[in-house]
Formats: C-alpha cells, sequence, structure tokens
C-alpha cells in the first residue's frame, strides 16, 4: 500500500474513534511528504526514517518516534508491512522541559501593566489583556480555550464557563469564584457586541483576538516587568505557564489549608481537562513553597506516628 494511502487511513481511524490527532495528523502527512507520498509502506528504510525523525534535534526526535510508534504497530497489524523500519538505538533523552511558575509579585506585576498599557496603535486593549491575564490564572484555561469563548460561553449568573472543542475534543464546565466574577462582568459590559455567538476577547475592531498576536504582547509585558528566566535561557516565561502555575498554587494552597491533596487532586485533573491524572502531574512542577508545603505536611504525620510509638 502506498504511503500516503495508509497515513490517510490511519489519520480517519484515530479520528473515527473520538480523538482529535491534529497534531500527529500534521506530522504523519511531513512525514509522508519527507518520504515520498507515492513510496510504498513496504519500501521504508531505517535510514529514511533517521533523516525524518533527527529533524529538529533530540527532543524532536522523540516527539515524532512517539508519532511513528503506534502507526507502525497499525500497520503490522493489518499485514502491510513484517517489522518496523524505526530506529533501535535510541539517543539520551533530553532533560524535560521545566514550566516557568509565577510568583504572586509577578502575577501582580503583570496584571498591574496589562491594565496601565494604555497604547492606542495596539488592537488589543488594556482591559482585554489584563482580563485574559487574570481568566488564564484564575480558571488553569488553555490559552486556545480562552480565546475561543464566544458570548454565551460565558454564564456570568452562575459563574460558569462552557469550553467547547478542547485539546480532547470534549465540552467540560468551568466554574469561577467571586473574585474573577466581576473582573469577566465588568469586561462583558464593554464588549463591543452583545450577540451571544460574537467572540468573548475582541480586539478594538472586534475580531476575535489571535493567539500570535496575544503571545507577542505578553513577551513585551514580561520584558516591561522584568521576568525572565536566569542567565538569558532560550525559552522564556510563557502564556501557557500562567496555567502550570494555576496548578502549582492551587496545590500549595490546598497544603497550606490542611486539605488532602492526594484526595483533590483528581478533581484538579477534570478541571484541567485532562484525560487522566498522569497529564495533570506534569504541571505540578515541585517550588520552593510547594516543598516547603509538603515537607510541613510530611513532618506533621511522621510526627502524628511516632506519638502512637
Amino acid at each position: 500500500m502506498k504511503l500516503q494511502t495508509l497515513v490517510e487511513q490511519y489519520i480517519t481511524f484515530q479520528q473515527s474513534i473520538g480523538l482529535p490527532f491534529r497534531a500527529n495528523a500534521k506530522a504523519l502527512r511531513a512525514f509522508c511528504r519527507a518520504i515520498g507520498s507515492r513510496v510504498d509502506i513496504a519500501d521504508v528504510r531505517p535510514k529514511q526514517i533517521n533523516g525524518f525523525v533527527w529533524g529538529g534535534g533530540p527532543r524532536t526526535w522523540y516527539t515524532k518516534l512517539a508519532i511513528l510508534r503506534p502507526f507502525y504497530r497499525y500497520a503490522i497489524s493489518r499485514g502491510y508491512v513484517a517489522a518496523t523500519p524505526l530506529p533501535k538505538t535510541i539517543p539520551q533523552r533530553p532533560p524535560p522541559f521545566v514550566p516557568y511558575i509565577y510568583s504572586h509579585e509577578e502575577l501582580r506585576r503583570l496584571v498591574e501593566l496589562a491594565g496601565a498599557n494604555q497604547c492606542r496603535r495596539t488592537r488589543l486593549e488594556p482591559i482585554t489583556m489584563r482580563t485574559i491575564l487574570l481568566l488564564l490564572y484564575g480558571t488553569g484555561l488553555r490559552v486556545g480555550e480562552a480565546l475561543n469563548l464566544n458570548g454565551a460561553d460565558v454564564d456570568l449568573v452562575d459563574s460558569l464557563i462552557t469550553v467547547r472543542g478542547t485539546k480532547f475534543g470534549k465540552t467540560r464546565f468551568v466554574p469561577f469564584g467571586p473574585i474573577l466574577g466581576p473582573v469577566l462582568t465588568q469586561y462583558a459590559a464593554r464588549r463591543l457586541s452583545p450577540e451571544v455567538q460574537a467572540p468573548f476577547f475582541a480586539t478594538r475592531i472586534g475580531a476575535r483576538v489571535q493567539a500570535n498576536t496575544l503571545q507577542r504582547k505578553y513577551r513585551l509585558l514580561c520584558a516591561r516587568a522584568g521576568i525572565s528566566r536566569p542567565g538569558g535561557a532560550r525559552c522564556q516565561p510563557r502564556l501557557h505557564d500562567l496555567r502550570h502555575t494555576f496548578a502549582v498554587h492551587r496545590l500549595t494552597s490546598w497544603y497550606q489549608q490542611g486539605a488532602d491533596a492526594q484526595r483533590l487532586l483528581p478533581l484538579l485533573s477534570v478541571y484541567l481537562g485532562h484525560v487522566c491524572l498522569a497529564n495533570t502531574q506534569i504541571y505540578l512542577t515541585m517550588t520552593g513553597d510547594l516543598l516547603h508545603e509538603a515537607g510541613k505536611r510530611f513532618e506533621h504525620y511522621a510526627q502524628k506516628e511516632q506519638n502512637r510509638d
């Protein structure tokens, strides 16, 4: 079977079982173009695979390999190839990416500067930028989820956000608290269009805020706030790191309140829209505050056990 035909068949199969499969489909089609769409799947050689997976460095190598492995399992299970041509030798895995966890002081500076920027040349009003930042930190929404919201998705009466077409193709409800409620209400009152299907976050001309525009403005905002990784690291603090910060601060707060964090973690996972708890654990970077609170909890537990003895 031709490689392109099998790739499209595999993508259709994955989407038919409910997976959005957009990023993987894009990578597989890139693989098809790199190898040659008219090449037979049985004629693909290890040298060609290596040429594709090594483009971009070790981190990209693992990502591409993770996409090709199930594709070749699919091909083998249906008899299109007898064995996988994927590399047998695996290079050393690069160190995991560590998200940037903002301090409460850094968050305060970001929000203040976002609301104070009165430049008229930008299409993104200060109140829009400020509200987006507060929503991302206050709910842990993904950037795309926030920007895709329409007026009908934000229920200010019941303090409930409806997130449609999420990363995993599901719709979920995200309640928000009494602090965020007035912020969203104030912003909603200034929206250009009262239509329920109009974008909730819009530019000065009423168009939906685009992610690349928001990311670019955010980088400038971080520079003005003096927020950066030490040593001029290549990957600087991101908008998505607000989601990580939300998760870490929530867990830290639970420890401080004496709550059973392990029992509450599944609830946090559902709130964030994850399909399994392992996805949530990736977000829980061990900050100094979190380590301190976890240590205090362990000391309290150890003391209780010692008293029992």
